[in-house]
């Protein structure tokens, strides 16, 4: 398989304010993390569908790299919102 490129799925940008502390929280949460392949021709950017079959054009780029042989293709940070998907497609090989 060629390289494969990290893409996070994010909720829509949400507010949460702490009253006590008087702070607000605005950004987007993760919603699940999927994996593409690296478009041959822009080695940067990802093919557009990922490996189980969305359009990637929605998604963000994660700069995550594996730190080796055997390291989860997804942040670990995130292991319990990895796609499914993605990661049987990727085991098939």
């Amino acid at each position: 398989m060629t390289a494969i490129l990290v893409l996070l799925e994010l909720e829509p940008a949400t507010e949460v304010v702490d009253a006590e502390v008087g702070e607000a929280d605005i950004g987007a949460r993760v919603r699940a993390v999927h994996a593409a392949a690296a478009d041959p021709e822009a080695p940067g950017d990802p093919l557009s569908r990922t490996l189980c079959g969305l359009d990637t054009d929605g998604l963000e780029p994660e700069p995550y790299v594996p730190a080796g042989p055997g390291a989860p293709w997804y942040p670990p940070e995130h292991r319990s919102r990895h796609c499914l998907d993605c990661d049987a497609v990727l085991r098939a090989g």
